[in-house]
């Protein structure tokens, strides 16, 4: 378990970015299409799924592969900065007024382009939907999401929205959903509530992965919390994350708006519904439940599983890592992205440790100045 709140914070941060930077090479591809380009299943870095990255399509021209994260973990990094900028709560306007200027002007190391420029040139299509909406169309922060497309990317960037609020998985859950509101809608914007929940849950003390399930579930609304009842109840009942990678996948299919060839989703794909919840957080939480939490075992299901799987180990990473603090982390492979990346994520994750001690406080005399206000009630006589 985690010993402390930095600690708790490193293994999300770090547990996170390494997953990410695992399951690049595999996104997209089938479990079958992996192991029949890398030989077998994928337990260590590998390089890019095709050699020629720079023209070979779809992914063109990014680098994924060799240690390098991707945008779910740039993204984390972009939200970071902001709460280390404002060290309170974050609202939706927060979003407008300084995300976007983190996406849309900041120049930071882009490993997948192997370049300096901004994060917008990086963002895939439904990210930089924020960058429409809220800089140039003007659009109320509070419901700037709606019309996006229906998918997973304001929840990859909330972990740090669980650290901030450790212990509070209800909180957690308001929070995202209120900044949630300027990037995504409908179940996408849900998913995004419930993995910072987990995330916040996973940091309190004496936390388990059944606590973090459970803690999914009592916050979750329609699809989702039925996705993630039906993904972990399955997940029970299997052995290990190999015998898992298909049952997950059928257990998640009829939940599941993209259908089965990822690459070319379904006409109805990612459209606002509540009976459809995304593919990755439900998921990645049947990876912790059949891998009963291990970091390792539970990113390794993810990056093999295919699909999105930079974002599944993202997301199962981050929890498994805020349970088990950095040790469960290997040395080696964090210290590899960091150096490959061009990040200092134990910093991203320190500055998070002490915005959430900030926020904590603050709460703390929010509550005690709600506690002098709070008028006399009537006491009822006894009969």
């Amino acid at each position: 378990m985690a010993t402390t709140l930095q600690d708790g914070a490193r293994g999300c941060i770090l547990g996170g970015a390494v997953g990410d930077s695992l399951g690049g090479p595999t996104e997209g591809r089938t479990p079958d299409a992996i192991r029949e380009r890398y030989g077998g299943w994928v337990t260590d870095f590998v390089g890019p799924f095709h050699p020629n990255w720079r023209t070979a399509r779809p992914l063109s021209p990014y680098h994924k592969g060799d240690g390098h994260i991707t945008d779910d973990t740039l993204m984390v990094m972009a939200l970071a900065r902001v709460y280390a900028r404002v060290r309170r709560h974050l609202t939706a306007f927060d979003i407008a007024e300084f995300l976007i200027p983190e996406i849309a002007d900041n120049v930071i190391h882009i490993p997948e382009l192997e370049t300096e420029t901004c994060l917008v040139n990086r963002l895939f299509y439904a990210e930089k939907y924020l960058l429409l909406r809220l800089r140039y169309g003007h659009v109320d922060p509070r419901e700037a999401g709606v019309g996006n497309i229906v998918n997973c990317g304001a929840a990859i960037y909330v972990a740090p929205v669980g650290i901030v609020n450790a212990g509070d998985p209800e909180g957690a859950y308001r929070e995202a959903i209120e900044i949630a509101g300027a990037h995504q809608l409908s179940y996408g914007r849900e998913a995004a509530g419930v993995m910072a929940a987990a995330v916040a849950e996973a940091l309190r003390p004496g936390a388990s992965v059944e606590s973090v399930v459970q803690a999914c579930v009592a916050v979750a609304k329609d699809g989702t919390r039925e996705a993630i009842k039906h993904v972990t109840s399955l997940a029970r009942h299997c052995s290990g994350w190999e015998e898992a990678i298909p049952r997950l996948r059928e257990a998640i299919r009829p939940f599941d708006s993209v259908g089965e060839d990822y690459r070319n989703p379904d006409v109805d794909a990612r459209k606002p519904s509540r009976k459809y919840a995304i593919e990755e957080l439900p998921v990645a939480l049947g990876m912790l439940v059949v891998n009963r939490g291990d970091w390792l075992s539970t990113v390794l299901g993810a990056v093999n599983y295919g699909r999105d799987s930079d974002t599944i180990a993202t997301m199962g990473g981050a929890i498994a890592g805020a349970l088990g603090g950095l040790s469960v982390v290997p040395r080696q492979w964090w210290e590899f992205v960091c150096k490959s990346s061009k990040a200092d994520l134990l910093a991203v994750a320190d500055e998070l440790a002490g915005v959430a001690v900030e926020v904590f406080r603050a709460d703390e005399s929010y509550w005690q100045r709600r506690r002098a206000g709070f008028p006399p009630t009537e006491q009822r006589e006894e009969a």
